[in-house]
């Protein structure tokens, strides 16, 4: 007789006696707990007391990727054994729920896409002469994009007075209003330059403001949109011959890159605008005067095997 047989129907018996619950919602319960109690069989642990959060998260890879179940199934699934447990600590028969660490599949993230260093230059090198009149400024939107990992919505708000040329950063204002000074390397710098100098003043047109001292402009000299950027973006990538490109993969490119080259994950926590510390897992803290180094350093675009 297994460990968890009589704690298994006791809880059942709760379940009907107390929440009233029809036959088919007590079958279901059944169901998840026994798919439970084999998999911690298969792992010799034999009662409820013997549970912990690394059986439970094991389980739940199980029930993932060894048996294809879809997240919302995961989730009832999730719902039962927190209740479960939760039962049997307020019955004493153990001294700690092992569900508490259980993280929903409401909150499971898909990473997305990442262009290596080799895709990323073919997708700046696809902003160039002779492709389209505003070459340069898409260079420059795809070269500051991926130089300082910016959102869609960041670039296309980003003003002439955000860029402090003498100091190779932009300012960004992300997600709330809230601004953070971002370095940018070498090839960003001089794109920048080069668009600023030989191209934006014949994209403005306007002198009310109408442009709104955007950085980046469309042809008809009005600051470029979010829709705008992706699909700048969505053509160079067709240009350079790589599918599903869109712009947020610049920004997650950019992070890994960063990560691969050596930079540590609290410098990238704060070129991102990350508020959470939890969103990048940052446990070390590293002084702010090493950021521009470290982007020189780390990023691929900015080193000379680029």
């Amino acid at each position: 007789m297994s460990g968890f047989d009589q704690p298994v129907r006791d809880f059942l018996t709760w379940l009907r006696v107390e929440g009233g619950l029809s036959a088919a919602t007590l079958s279901a319960y059944g169901r998840d707990l026994r798919d439970l109690v084999e998999d911690m069989s298969e792992h010799d642990v034999v009662a409820p007391g013997d549970v912990g959060p690394r059986d439970l998260a094991a389980h739940v890879q199980t029930l993932h990727r060894d048996r294809g179940m879809q997240p919302s199934s995961i989730a009832r699934h999730l719902s039962t054994i927190r209740m479960f447990f939760k039962y049997l600590e307020a019955e004493r028969r153990i001294e700690r729920s092992p569900a508490g660490p259980l993280v929903p599949p409401t909150r499971w993230k898909r990473l997305p896409g990442v262009l290596s260093p080799k895709q990323m230059r073919a997708l700046v090198e696809a902003a160039e002469p002779g492709t389209s009149k505003l070459w340069q400024r898409d260079r420059a939107l795809v070269e500051v994009m991926y130089g300082a990992g910016l959102r869609a919505s960041e670039t296309g708000t980003l003003r002439l007075s955000d860029w402090k040329q003498e100091l190779a950063v932009v300012l960004v204002t992300g997600k709330g209003d809230k601004q953070r000074l971002v370095p940018i390397g070498g090839p960003a710098t001089e794109a920048i330059e080069r668009y600023c100098e030989e191209l934006r003043p014949h994209l403005v047109r306007f002198d009310d403001g109408r442009d709104e001292d955007r950085l980046l402009l469309s042809h008809t000299g009005r600051p470029i949109e979010r829709v705008a950027v992706w699909q700048i973006i969505r053509r160079l990538a067709v240009r350079a011959s790589l599918d599903n490109v869109h712009p947020h993969m610049l920004r997650h490119s950019f992070a890994t890159h960063m990560l691969a080259g050596g930079a540590d994950l609290r410098v990238v926590q704060e070129l991102l605008g990350h508020a959470d510390i939890a969103t990048t897992q940052i446990y070390t803290h590293i002084d702010r005067s090493r950021l521009r180094d470290v982007v020189q350093q780390c990023l691929p675009r900015n080193r000379k095997s680029a």
